[in-house]
């Protein structure tokens, strides 16, 4: 059970949130909501130890094991991808050796029936239990499952951490959170830096992982599949619900609802209670029951509704100035970076008008395309890729956000981009993008990862395009403003690209779908449900086809993967056996020799029995050394 009681977390004087309580159980798997700066990812770092409230506590067991992954974290370089998973197994390793020590002393100490001795065998069966259950016996097996779910590939495992980008070293430690098997789940936007077929794998690992969870995430579908219960941090205070995300959303609606009609219905009874006592105040005749109706107003609950935050992101694209009708062209087009071919001869149109979406794993080629088209010196291209007649992009790049000037102001950096009338109307636009009066001062180094994101989104509505290429424009996004940003986009009447990973925020907006793939592009006619369809149907038969191959090489004798695996649980199930016998005559043994000792006790000795003792107390102290 843990506990947050009184919290209060104070920013210069100011309030983030006050006085919030909340209890959760043991392996409850929880979303926490709001806006960004409400507070989420303060709570998190209370609940990892990292962050002390102004006030308040949060409590949990004695033990507790914690995991934890902020949005942002430094990574050391030095060890192998293996190498730097293996760590999340410390604890096993420090568990083993001290099971090791146990053992060697059970074998040397000979006082069996003493306090110490048998404090001594508890401990070492506490330590295996906790070693069978912590899955010691398959660790490279889960660390493989677990770095092929999160869209490395076997290969990569050898391979130096310091060769991966930012976001598959977040990747690596979310791998190390996972195989630690903590009791509680700390997870703060897990889904920035994975593609759809990881998020998907990790959903599946989350419901049956048996921790509890704590979850912070924009991604709607995310928190649907994987939260039964949601927390929104609003305006200070919390809203707790025993339902997910969206069915959170739903319940919150309508009881604001019911108390807008009750707060109304009591209301209307005010006024005319008040009315009455108003217009014979001064009757005698009337007294007793305007002293009535005086004091049932002052035993009256007054009905509280819950406040609102309503501000928003207010967002409309320019209208979008005519194109050619193949805005992007792409012929026979191969891509590398100096190095190894990333996209080969592959062929794609887009036609004017359309909206896209360009999905599959990190590293397949997405943004490398978006950099052709945008021309950029550092890739190579051989054969076409060209933008249409008349086309004028925006583009929103994924680093988008921390490429902007963090020494000037929110109102310079737009200033120094705007053209004609628009810098007239600056201040309006940064009312719209809830960057008015003060807050257009900030420093952009002060600004959160939404607010930057929000600010970068600005500088594609200075000047009228017809082309939009969003390369995951959604990071750092609270679920408001991702709302206004997709019905803006599907508004928006020229042609889009969005490179993205949230289904949700693909869901309804995009008509075509390009999946890139071993260097390969291919088209999904449709949205991308449809896609998804479509992968689980191939998963399925490569499943199928997996078990049918495993069958194929056993009946030709072959020594695949599966035999090996095969082989490792036949010796595994042996070791098991043959752990069990020794076990049982270990403790026959040890119950002759208990018998012997009672008959010294009562004072027989002889050189037989004295014979049979010592030779029972060596085989005993092999059979350990062989159980050990």
């Amino acid at each position: 059970m843990y506990s947050v009681s009184d919290l209060t977390v104070n920013f210069t004087g100011d309030p983030l949130f006050e006085g919030i309580s909340f209890v959760m159980a043991d392996k409850e798997r929880v979303a926490l909501c709001g806006k960004n700066g409400a507070g989420k990812s303060t709570l998190l770092k209370i609940f990892a130890g990292v962050k002390e409230p102004s006030g308040g506590s949060v409590s949990m067991p004695k033990g507790t094991r914690v995991g934890y992954l902020p949005q942002h974290l430094l990574t050391e370089d030095g060890r192998t991808v293996v190498e730097e998973v293996k760590l999340a197994y410390s604890g096993v390793t420090a568990m083993r050796e001290e099971a090791n020590r146990i053992g060697e002393q059970i074998a040397t100490r000979e006082d069996y029936e003493s306090e110490e001795y048998q404090k001594l065998i508890e401990r070492l069966n506490e330590i295996e239990e906790r070693l069978g259950m912590m899955g010691e016996s398959g660790m490279m097996g889960e660390i493989e499952k677990t770095m092929v779910g999160l869209g490395f590939k076997r290969t990569d495992l050898e391979r130096p951490c310091s060769e991966f980008s930012g976001g598959w070293r977040m990747r690596i430690e979310l791998a190390k959170i996972l195989l630690s098997r903590p009791d509680l789940l700390l997870l703060d936007e897990p889904t920035n830096h994975l593609d759809i077929e990881s998020i998907q794998w990790l959903e599946g690992f989350l419901k049956t992982s048996g921790s509890g969870l704590i979850l912070v995430s924009h991604d709607r579908a995310f928190l649907d599949a994987v939260t039964t219960r949601t927390i929104e941090i609003t305006l200070g205070r919390i809203y707790d619900y025993k339902a997910s995300y969206s069915g959170y959303v739903k319940l919150r609606l309508e009881r604001r609802e019911q108390q807008l009609r009750a707060y109304e219905n009591q209301q209307k009874v005010i006024a005319d209670t008040e009315d009455f006592i108003e217009r014979f105040r001064y009757k005698a005749t009337k007294a007793v029951q305007v002293q009535s109706r005086i004091k049932a107003l002052e035993r009256m609950e007054r009905i509280e509704v819950d406040e609102m935050d309503n501000s928003a992101v207010r967002l409309k694209f320019p209208p979008a100035p005519r194109s050619g009708s193949l805005p992007v062209e792409v012929e026979g087009m191969t891509v590398s970076y100096g190095g190894p071919e990333i996209l080969k001869n592959v062929d794609l149109q887009i036609k004017r008008g359309e909206k896209v979406a360009f999905v599959g794993k990190n590293g397949e080629g997405k943004s490398t395309l978006v950099k052709c088209l945008m021309e950029s010196p550092e890739v190579e291209v051989k054969g076409t890729c060209k933008l249409g007649y008349g086309v004028k992009v925006g583009y929103f790049a994924q680093n988008q956000a921390s490429l902007l000037d963090e020494t000037l102001s929110v109102f310079d950096t737009i200033d120094r981009v705007a053209v004609g009338d628009i810098r007239t109307r600056i201040n309006d636009i940064l009312g719209a993008f809830m960057f008015g009066g003060e807050a257009s001062e900030k420093k952009v180094g002060v600004l959160s990862g939404g607010e930057r994101s929000r600010l970068a989104m600005i500088r594609l509505l200075l000047s009228p395009v017809n082309l939009l290429i969003l390369d995951e424009p959604t990071n750092h996004l609270d679920m408001r403003t991702k709302d206004v940003l997709k019905e803006a986009i599907k508004a928006f009447d020229g042609t889009v690209i969005v490179v993205s990973h949230d289904r949700e925020f693909l869901s309804g907006m995009v008509e075509k779908v390009y999946e890139f793939g071993g260097g390969k592009i291919r088209e999904c006619l449709g949205g991308i449900e449809e896609w998804l369809e479509m992968r689980a149907k191939e998963r399925a038969v490569e499943n199928g086809d997996t078990v049918k191959k495993t069958i194929d090489s056993i009946s030709t004798g072959g020594k695949g993967e599966f035999e090996r695996r095969k082989e490792e649980s036949r010796q595994a199930k042996k070791a098991e056996r043959d752990k069990e016998k020794l076990e049982a005559q270990i403790e026959k043994t040890e119950a002759e020799i208990a018998a012997m000792e009672e008959r010294f006790a009562k004072g027989e000795t002889n050189e037989e029995l004295m014979r049979q003792y010592a030779e029972a107390k060596e085989h005993c102290e092999q059979l350990w050394e062989k159980l050990i």
